[in-house]
């Protein structure tokens, strides 16, 4: 009698364990980070380099937002950049770029989707992750693996990313001229700020 309650208690202790052990997977499963951007404070440049002198601007982020499951390194959300706002200093140059390049009247947005985070994000101070993702980029996606240092600290983080887009490469115009040759990559430049906080549920 004494082992058959011995075996029945052993027995209801490894449904106990495997019961604690399936709710603490699932509980780290469920967690996730959420990385919201401020527009406001985040920056888009870009540089593109021709035989004269090199061209700076910038365009406008209007909203974005990164969800990560650190046990997985899924992610989710999405980057999306004005593409009518892009301003290089020059009315002219900037009309061309919109009506001839960008064709920002069909294109009006330019968006990065990030699928997976290669890395850890510290919750408070530096790391480096890479993220894999696909911009779209005159209505057509091209996957990207882009390097961010980001740095967090109360809540508040930052990340710089500096990646090379082929633009002629991916189907856009080339602009250069007779007289005028530019280069057929263009360098985008983003600082991204906004807040991050663990999350119950993905």
């Amino acid at each position: 009698m004494t082992r058959i309650l011995t075996n029945l208690s052993m027995k209801r202790l490894r449904h106990v364990l495997v019961a604690a052990i399936l709710a603490c997977s699932t509980s780290a499963f469920a967690q996730s980070s959420v990385f919201e951007l401020d527009p406001h404070q985040s920056q888009v440049t870009f540089t593109l380099g021709d035989v004269l002198h090199t061209v700076h601007g910038s365009f406008q982020l209007k909203a974005g937002n990164i969800r990560i499951v650190p046990s997985s390194g899924a992610a989710s959300g999405s980057l999306v950049v004005d593409a009518t706002s892009g301003d290089s200093g020059s009315k002219a140059r900037d009309r061309k770029m919109n009506k001839d390049i960008l064709e920002s009247d069909k294109f009006p947005e330019i968006s990065f989707a990030p699928q997976r985070i290669v890395g850890h994000v510290s919750l408070d101070g530096k790391s480096q992750v890479t993220i894999e993702g696909v911009m779209t980029l005159h209505g057509q996606p091209h996957p990207m693996s882009i390097v961010a240092p980001v740095e967090v600290h109360g809540g508040r983080a930052t990340a710089d990313l500096t990646f090379l887009v082929p633009y002629v490469q991916w189907g856009l115009k080339n602009p250069s001229t007779f007289i005028l040759r530019v280069s057929d990559k263009v360098t985008i430049d983003v600082h991204a700020v906004g807040s991050i906080a663990s999350t119950g549920s993905n």
